[in-house]
């Protein structure tokens, strides 16, 4: 199908293609792209416009004997097609299939896991140190975009670079992360600028000199001292060689013999260096360079509400009436809903960039001024603040407004992406509230309840549609309790949940039902404090003969735990049974249903509920 794509199984395949063959090749990988992401979905612009810049990465380098690293790795479907994995296509994204970042466990190729960003250069400095104190010279790539270039442990990291490390760090400049690139690092980037004649002045004069016996030295000094004054003069500061590394840009990063080029050059000089790319994200398909942030990740999924377009929506109505109704997010204003908030009130809208703990911060400060500050944060994303919860935010009783988006498994995208944590890490803060409203409703109330009080609150929501036909079988009882059974009818399996799990508890309940097993579903809305709803359910597990409490988390500190630790130190024994993700990651190493891999499908939970073990 593929003239030459067909032949590539390998890196060592590129070696031997012309420029222009290669050139051909990236046609074909593009072609190859959008026919298979846009029916899997993916990551789609961010791979457009890395191909050339891959192509020649994997012609200069030797992988896996030089070590190659992507930063957040959405952005290395070109690497993987490049190194044997062609062909697991068709499973990308799917459970126990194609990751839609780098895996150590996938590929020798993959050095470094990825799926959150800005970790890259740390990363990456640790191999060539490792490399270094081996005495091996082989060298570590760190392939890094524009967005992720606005974390703070990226500057951390190049603040512990060595100039004399065989490290090359690209620096891959689109002018885009997911949403737009933010702040004043992302504005330096745009302008940075050392043209090619002065890098070959430089590397010339240095050789020259180099070769006067006794008095090079001396004259090279001086000329270097003369040189840095009459570059400030010229030309703007360069931050990277400030901090003593070199570097080599702007290089047109859809020129293939230009890349290899800059490429070559890097790895010849066996330093510390930094090649500086320009790209376009979805450069090559007219509507992802169009709409990059649109082609950013293809989901395929329908149109309509969900939970994080619910709540941008209230948000901005609230923000019309309260004057100090401020939203905060890192670079993820598309993926939270908060963008269309930025819209409606810029003033009040603050997109950080890739910066979550700055982000929470941040807020505390806003909530310490006075503001009412909602942060919209993935829930994977938020574990990167944890210090900054506590200390910042908690300690301080500060009323920050924590949106948590993506709660729970992440079916396509994988482990770096469950929000199974942070039920367990939230409800060890003693001034935290919790809240899991189950309907778009329900979110609206939340989110006017959080803007009232004065203290800290996290709502948890999953990445869907709500849906009114599960929660129309439910009847709300007090303190964030419904059930889906009558006060007097008989109970033999009770099934507590929160969150979308709900659904599968309601099917395992009409399950066992149909076969003769009375049982009922209590969900629960409010997760702490967990005193209040904890009294309205010790009624109903009393009259159940067994209580499963079902949770799309972790097991260790999560809900079920709570409530039977409240139950121990009251005194009131129950039969009960806990289907969590219990000690695990939830990452299956093949193709299967994750629910059921991880016994949180509606048959596993049948099976729970009549004390049937595996």
């Amino acid at each position: 199908m593929y003239n030459h794509l067909d032949r590539i199984n390998s890196p060592s395949d590129l070696k031997s293609l012309t420029v222009a063959e290669a050139e051909e090749l990236c046609s074909e990988i593009r072609e190859f792209l959008v026919s298979k992401v846009e029916k899997s979905g993916g990551h789609l612009a961010s791979n457009l416009g890395v191909t050339e810049l891959t192509v020649a990465i994997h012609r200069v380098f030797d992988s896996p004997h030089d070590r190659i690293i992507f930063d957040v790795g959405h952005q290395a479907y070109v690497h993987k097609i490049i190194t044997g994995r062609r062909d697991m296509f068709g499973s990308l994204r799917a459970t126990g299939g194609l990751s839609g970042f780098t895996s150590r466990r996938e590929s020798e190729h993959d050095p470094f896991g990825a799926g959150h960003s800005s970790t890259s250069l740390s990363a990456a400095l640790g191999f060539a140190e490792a490399t270094s104190l081996d005495g091996d010279r082989r060298h570590t790539v760190c392939v890094i975009g524009d967005g992720a270039y606005t974390g703070g442990m990226v500057h951390e990291a190049l603040n512990n670079c060595k100039p004399d490390l065989p490290l090359v760090i690209i620096l891959n400049e689109n002018g885009m992360s997911i949403s737009a690139n933010r702040g004043t690092f992302a504005g330096y980037l745009s302008k940075v600028r050392v043209s090619k004649q002065y890098r070959r002045f430089k590397r010339g004069t240095a050789n020259m000199l180099h070769k006067i016996p006794v008095i090079g030295k001396p004259i090279r000094k001086v000329l270097l001292f003369c040189k840095d004054k009459l570059k400030k003069l010229l030309y703007k500061e360069n931050y990277f060689e400030q901090l003593g590394l070199y570097y080599i840009g702007t290089v047109d990063g859809h020129d293939l013999e230009k890349c290899e080029q800059a490429l070559r050059e890097a790895r010849d000089l066996g330093k510390t260096v930094v090649v500086h790319v320009k790209t376009r994200k979805g450069c090559g398909y007219e509507p992802a360079e169009k709409a990059p942030d649109s082609y950013h990740s293809v989901s395929g999924k329908s149109g309509g509400d969900t939970f994080h377009s619910v709540f941008a929506d209230h948000l901005s109505t609230l923000a019309q009436y309260n004057h100090d109704v401020v939203a905060v997010t890192a670079a993820m204003g598309m993926g939270t809903g908060l963008e269309e908030f930025g819209n409606a009130h810029p003033k009040k809208y603050f997109d950080v960039g890739i910066a979550e703990e700055h982000a929470l911060t941040f807020a505390a400060g806003l909530a310490a001024a006075g503001k009412i500050p909602f942060v919209g944060i993935y829930s994977t994303f938020l574990q990167r603040g944890y210090d900054n919860l506590i200390h910042d935010i908690a300690l301080q009783n500060l009323p920050v407004k924590l949106m948590i988006d993506r709660a729970g498994l992440a079916v396509r995208d994988g482990a770096t992406h469950h929000g199974i944590f942070d039920v367990a890490f939230l409800s060890h803060i003693p001034n935290m509230s919790i809240i899991a409203p189950i309907n778009y409703q329900s979110l609206k109330d939340s989110v006017t309840f959080a803007a009232e009080i004065d203290s800290p609150v996290a709502i948890r929501y999953p990445n869907t549609h709500e849906s009114l036909a599960s929660y129309e079988l439910l009847r709300h009882i007090g303190n964030g309790v419904s059930v889906s059974f009558a006060d007097d009818e008989e109970i033999d399996v009770l099934y507590v949940a929160y969150g979308r799990i709900y659904e599968r508890a309601l099917e395992a309940s009409v399950m066992l039902s149909g076969d003769g097993v009375r049982s009922g579903v209590a969900v629960l809305e409010i997760l702490k404090p967990l005193e209040d709803p904890t009294d309205t359910l010790i009624p109903l597990m009393l009259r159940a003969r067994r209580v499963v409490f079902v949770e799309e988390g972790i097991r260790r500190g999560g809900v079920g735990e709570a409530i039977a630790a409240i139950l121990c130190d009251r005194g009131i024994r129950i039969s009960y049974k806990i289907a969590a993700i219990d000690d695990n990651f939830a990452s299956p190493e093949s193709p299967c249903d994750l629910y059921e891999h991880v016994g949180l499908d509606s048959k596993s939970l049948v099976r729970i509920g009549l004390g049937v073990s595996e």
